[in-house]
């Protein structure tokens, strides 16, 4: 990893930090935290065989919070100038000035900072020119279309790469950072017979360019997922089994982690307040917080705030056992941080054993939900109702593809109603889960 692909070195980052905290101390601030970074990026788009779009981003900023005491203001800057940082440290003092008593307002409490920092393997460059970019994207398209003449048309391909790096410093004494990179390949086509049109997508998405699948690939998988949905009808209302493929159902853990975060905790606008140490889940459902796997997509060895980052299980054997806080909704509660100021690491739910085809079978006749439309989440009661696309199933085969159609339920029910939990796991962001079986909800249709 080379410092040269930036336009500053992590020893100048460093030099910047610690220079807005003498400013801010010198300033009259009673505490600080500083936050700089840069980073840069590249995307080709292609559509039907020509390059459509590409774009280049490049961009830098300092934001500083300041307190006074338990009175906090917080400002940025893209200028990385002496009379610029000076201004900023002003301005945010200014707000500070302006800003209620919050007792929880702080930095994070100093024994819970990151004391070893490990290199988690987070930054791998793409050294990819324009025409090497858009060939692939033409490469991915091409097997897209490919896959049956009735995909007439193309949202296109693209091929994106960025990589940016960071540094937080706080007046406690802690400063560490780290650069990191995110490249990924996608493509989304449009199919049409007699009934009508249908479209859908594929990408793939890792640290490392050489993780990613191979374009082809995804094109063709963005190909058949879009032929399977030609001929979609709808159904009429009924209750029945609900099968989360791997990618949507990524959302129900996201569900309840929303649920178990300590901004809707504090407010008291969950469904699952006081949940600790309740069942909430069958006793086989597991989930766990990984925040040092070597490439993981959100991995991390310290939080937005310096508190360093630990494996837990957050949920054992279907009981919640840890929430996700940052320091000031911890003080709230009355609790402490776990680590998680800026969202969580890597969550893994293991498996019961399944493929997607036993999943299939077990089911028996039910619905395979691939796409969910629009929200309808009320974290306050857990009511759920989204608009889905996918496909009946009858006898554990895919009958035909449905649309407009709603699956609706209570997360509550739905969490204690799982049945099982696939291998099929698609690693493309902060969880990692295969296709969910729900044993019972309500598909309204006609």
């Amino acid at each position: 990893m080379s410092d040269k692909r930036f336009s500053y070195t992590d020893s100048q980052l460093r030099d910047l930090a610690g220079r807005t905290l003498d400013l801010a101390r010198a300033a009259g601030a009673s505490a600080a935290e500083v936050e700089v970074s840069e980073g840069f990026g590249q995307s080709v788009n292609v559509r039907r065989g020509e390059v459509e779009t590409i774009e280049f981003n490049k961009d830098k900023g300092i934001g500083v919070t300041v307190y006074l005491g338990q009175r906090r203001g917080h400002a940025s800057t893209s200028d990385f100038s002496r009379d610029a940082l000076e201004r900023t440290v002003e301005k945010a003092l200014a707000i500070a000035r302006y800003t209620a008593e919050d007792d929880c307002a702080g930095l994070a409490d100093a024994d819970l900072l990151a004391r070893d920092i490990p290199d988690l393997d987070l930054h791998h460059p793409w050294d990819i020119a324009v025409e090497a970019a858009a060939d692939l994207a033409s490469e991915c398209e091409a097997a897209a279309l490919a896959v049956d003449p009735r995909i007439t048309n193309s949202e296109g391909a693209g091929v994106s790469m960025q990589e940016s790096q960071f540094v937080y410093a706080n007046s406690l004494g802690f400063m560490g950072g780290y650069p990191s990179s995110r490249h990924s390949v996608s493509c989304a086509v449009i199919a049409e017979d007699q009934g009508g049109m249908q479209r859908d997508y594929w990408y793939t998405t890792a640290r490392a360019a050489a993780d990613l699948d191979a374009v082809a690939a995804v094109g063709r998988r963005a190909g058949q997922r879009t032929v399977r949905r030609l001929g979609a009808r709808r159904l009429e209302t009924r209750q029945c089994p609900v099968l989360f493929e791997a990618p949507v159902a990524t959302g129900l853990v996201a569900s309840f982690v929303s649920a178990v975060s300590g901004g809707h905790l504090y407010r008291k606008s969950s469904f699952l307040l006081d949940s600790l140490g309740s069942q909430v889940f069958p006793a086989f459902f597991q989930l766990q917080e990984r925040p040092f796997i070597a490439k993981g997509l959100a991995s991390s060895p310290f939080d937005n705030e310096g508190v360093a980052c630990r494996d837990r299980d957050v949920v054992q054997d279907g009981v919640v056992a840890g929430y996700f806080l940052s320091s000031y909704s911890a003080r709230k509660l009355g609790m402490q941080s776990t680590g998680n100021a800026g969202g969580n690491h890597n969550l893994i739910v293991p498996s019961t054993g399944e493929s997607f085809d036993a999943l299939l079978r077990n089911m028996g006749s039910g619905l395979l939900v691939t796409e969910l439309l629009g929200h309808g989440l009320n974290m306050v009661t857990g009511d759920y109702s989204r608009g889905v696309a996918g496909f009946w199933v009858e006898d554990g085969e895919l009958a035909y593809p449905v649309e407009e159609i709603t699956v609706a339920g209570n997360l509550r029910d739905m969490f204690l109603g799982i049945q099982a939990i696939g291998t099929d796991v698609e690693v493309r962001g902060s969880r990692q889960v295969g296709s969910i079986l729900v044993d019972r909800m309500t598909v309204a249709g006609d």
